[in-house]
């Protein structure tokens, strides 16, 4: 259910949040892709709902354009939504997710996909979080010269142009213990609304994700 969280500036924002069934075992925060909040995103939060974890996916456009959810195929709108947005800022919202769901849940651990990926990267740095999954992180360079302060699972296609392989060596050789699993995929393997979508890729990472919050978080 859609929730209104406040930023440490004042800023108000939408979360969308799912909570499980019984008592909780622990936090996920979703960090959208750059198509907003989207149904897709939802049933991953249900997904790990359905795992007794409480999930909450804050609507990071929020600050450039509120209630922005766009169709797949409006990939330079997005784009230019994740160009205006200040790292600082967008790290705030974050933060504010991370904060309500550890009043309910205790610990809390990120999940980010695409542009989310490489904000997974920037909260394992700098916020308050037990570990964080990366599903094709985006613009690593953008987050070097910061150590990890937490444990970070990363998924990655090994045809993914958006992060060609010279790049994730690069990640893999600023953070070593960043684990990194390659797929025979391209970008987006894990979404099940794109034609880039594959399933025998998408499964096994939720399984290796799955069980590393279950480590994380316990």
């Amino acid at each position: 259910m859609d929730h209104r969280l406040t930023a440490d500036d004042g800023h108000e924002f939408d979360c969308w949040m799912h909570t499980p069934d019984g008592a909780p075992r622990g936090g996920i925060v979703i960090l959208q892709e750059i198509f907003g909040v989207t149904q897709q995103l939802k049933s991953i939060a249900a997904q790990y709902a359905e795992q007794g974890y409480v999930v909450a996916i804050p609507a990071l456009f929020d600050r450039q354009k509120p209630a922005t959810v766009l169709g797949f195929d409006q990939g330079a709108v997005g784009r230019d939504l994740m160009m205006q947005a200040d790292i600082a800022d967008t790290s705030r919202d974050i933060a504010a997710a991370i904060q309500a769901v550890q009043a309910i849940a205790g610990k809390v651990a990120v999940m980010g996909f695409c542009w989310g990926g490489g904000l997974a990267i920037h909260a394992a740095q700098h916020l308050p979080v037990a570990g964080a999954v990366v599903f094709y992180g985006t613009r690593l360079p953008d987050f070097a010269g910061h150590p990890l302060r937490a444990p970070v699972q990363g998924h990655f296609g090994r045809h993914d142009d958006h992060v060609p392989m010279d790049m994730l060596d690069q990640a893999q050789a600023e953070w070593p213990e960043l684990t990194v699993h390659l797929y025979d995929a391209g970008h987006a393997f894990a979404n099940d609304a794109r034609p880039s979508y594959v399933a025998a890729a998408a499964e096994l990472a939720h399984a290796r994700a799955s069980d590393f919050l279950a480590r994380v978080l316990a």
